[in-house]
């Protein structure tokens, strides 16, 4: 059932409350494109004509081979055989945050709040995490020195003791995983970058097949 006049009024807008819309005119328009033009125009007088543009002269450079530039063939080979170097580190070697590995824990009222292995890893709760921040890191190295500064960086912030793990170790007889960068003789050098052309060839005879580049 539609309710009176006087209920209505609380129900509807009165037409008063809704602003008449200006009619967009021909002329407006016009306007408009004018000034879109005019703002193209202040951009294209920063641009060069193409009529200013001129050919690169190719015809005296020369396609320069690999092969032909020692420097960068065994830049090549020494990136590729320090790639594979360090995959097999990491497949082959323990990680640091294992058990045996642990340097100390960090405890609250008993209770554990931060693990801190050997070559200074450390693994802490939310909480702890919350109050200790960012860590300090004496030694880019790691090892069990820099374990030693965290663990009294961390006990000091959320107020806990420091517990020495039966496993840890002192820094001389840490051993820090080697480096992945080292010297190669001749050899290697030509035997890894034969590998890469070796493999890049059969890569594009096969159509983006991948090939396996193992020397």
């Amino acid at each position: 059932m539609i309710g009176n006049a006087a209920n209505a009024g609380s129900y509807f807008r009165t037409a008063q409350s809704y602003q008449s819309k200006p009619a967009f005119t021909p002329t407006d328009a016009a306007a408009t494109a004018t000034t879109d033009e005019g703002k193209a125009g202040a951009h294209a007088k920063g641009a060069i004509p193409v009529s200013a543009l001129t050919k690169l002269d190719t015809s005296g450079l020369m396609a320069v081979s690999l092969k032909d530039n020692p420097r960068i063939r065994d830049q090549i080979a020494t990136n590729w055989l320090d790639a594979r170097s360090a995959q097999q580190t990491v497949d082959t070697s323990e990680p640091d945050n294992t058990p045996q590995n642990a340097y100390a824990t960090v405890k609250v009222g008993g209770k554990v709040v931060a693990t801190i292995y050997n070559g200074g890893s450390a693994e802490m709760t939310i909480d702890t995490i919350g109050k200790v921040g960012s860590l300090p890191d004496p030694d880019p190295n790691g090892g069990p020195d820099v374990a030693q500064a965290r663990a009294e960086y961390i006990a000091k912030a959320v107020g806990g003791t420091i517990e020495a793990s039966p496993t840890a170790i002192t820094q001389s007889e840490w051993k820090q995983r080697p480096d992945a960068s080292k010297g190669y003789s001749r050899a290697e050098l030509d035997a890894a970058f034969q590998a890469i052309m070796t493999g890049a060839s059969i890569s594009n005879r096969s159509s983006g097949s991948y090939a396996d580049f193992s020397a």
